[in-house]
């Protein structure tokens, strides 16, 4: 077993965050591990994922393989059981050697052999778990876990085995800061224009981008100018062309942009919904129907019955449908005003200290 004490005058204690994938896993890791200067943090991801670009800069990233669990029984999932004891020894090796004295996680497949190995040399595990709906490892290892923050209360309901803290879920430091005068300098949008943002979530929409680029002559008829956030899948990126159109792969200062919007159009994502209540941004959401357990429409349902957000099924979503909604919206300022204070009182504006306080507690312990 580590020992995991340590005491003022000795070295600072040493955590292993496990964070990988897309930026709902990366960036509430990151913000959290950025309210913790005192310790030191060391990474754990995956191979040729986002994490490769955005850690190596602020910790030192160690790689595993590890892959997801099949619906369905079979050779498949045997090869990926191997794997993940694999996996689970390659962890422990890493958390025993490097003396480490916690482990953070915020879910995902990496979560699964990070939580075994911590909890089977005694480390103390703070697994954050930002969806409505938790993931199956969450729902399945978090008994394992010393705590589970979570970003909605409703997630609760479906962990009765384990301690869990309402703590939101945090975001990335730009939203935390206040907007230099020049924001938005870089995109010529005027500043008494409706603006309407579309969101995808870090791996885009390619199914929203095409409902959007339908129903846009209409918007722009209106007023209105949209920033639009791609991704950079979409094979129709090209098929737009206007004045009051600005489409883009992604955008860097998306705390300017969206405080700057009048309404988003956005999937669901954990993060991305945070990010909307920080900046108070009234939204359609549209979940993303293959999300796993559709968890999407559980988060989006959450801002629904708050009064945030209105929620469409992309099956359901026709081009007349979401033309109509939108110029609704955007010709009701009382609607769109009540919109951004239920999005307001959404958001927790501390969340990542709340999370760096959990991880404190569990290590001083």
């Amino acid at each position: 077993m580590v020992d995991t004490t340590h005491s003022p005058q000795s070295s600072p204690p040493k955590l292993l965050v496990a964070a990988s994938g897309t930026g709902g896993h990366l960036f509430p890791a990151i913000a959290t591990a950025e309210q913790l200067p005192d310790y030191q943090i060391e990474w754990l991801g995956v191979p040729n994922r986002l994490e490769t670009e955005l850690v190596p800069d602020r910790y030192p990233l160690h790689t595993i393989s590890v892959e997801g669990f099949q619906q369905r029984f079979g050779l498949g999932t045997l090869k990926i059981f191997s794997r993940l004891i694999v996996a689970i020894w390659q962890v422990r090796q890493r958390l025993s050697h490097g003396q480490f004295q916690a482990l953070l996680t915020t879910g995902g497949y990496i979560a699964a052999p990070a939580i075994l190995a911590a909890r089977s040399l005694g480390l103390p595990v703070i697994l954050h778990e930002s969806n409505a709906l938790p993931g199956k490892v969450t729902r399945w290892l978090s008994p394992w876990c010393s705590v589970v923050a979570i970003g909605f209360e409703a997630a609760a309901q479906y962990l009765p085995r384990a301690k869990t803290v309402y703590v939101g879920t945090p975001v990335r430091s730009q939203f935390r800061t206040e907007l230099p005068p020049e924001a938005l300098s870089d995109l010529p949008i005027p500043p008494d224009v409706p603006l309407i943002v579309v969101v995808g979530g870090s791996q885009g929409a390619v199914a929203v981008n095409r409902l959007v680029r339908q129903c846009a002559s209409a918007w722009f008829e209106a007023g209105a100018w949209i920033v639009h956030l791609t991704g950079d899948n979409d094979p129709d990126v090209k098929s737009l062309s206007h004045s009051h159109y600005i489409p883009l792969p992604f955008y860097t200062d998306m705390a300017a942009l969206l405080r700057r919007a009048n309404l988003a159009i956005s999937r669901a994502g954990a993060g991305t919904l945070t990010e909307l209540a920080v900046t108070q941004t009234p939204a359609i959401l549209i979940p993303y129907p293959y999300a796993a357990d559709d968890h999407q429409t559980h988060n989006a349902k959450s801002f629904a019955e708050a009064g945030a957000a209105q929620v469409f099924q992309q099956v359901d979503l026709t081009p007349d449908r979401l033309q109509s909604k939108v110029l609704y919206l955007l010709q009701s300022p009382d609607s769109l005003q009540q919109m951004a204070e239920a999005m307001g009182k959404l958001a927790i504006a501390d969340s990542a200290e709340r999370l760096a306080s959990l991880v404190r507690q569990r290590v001083t312990n």
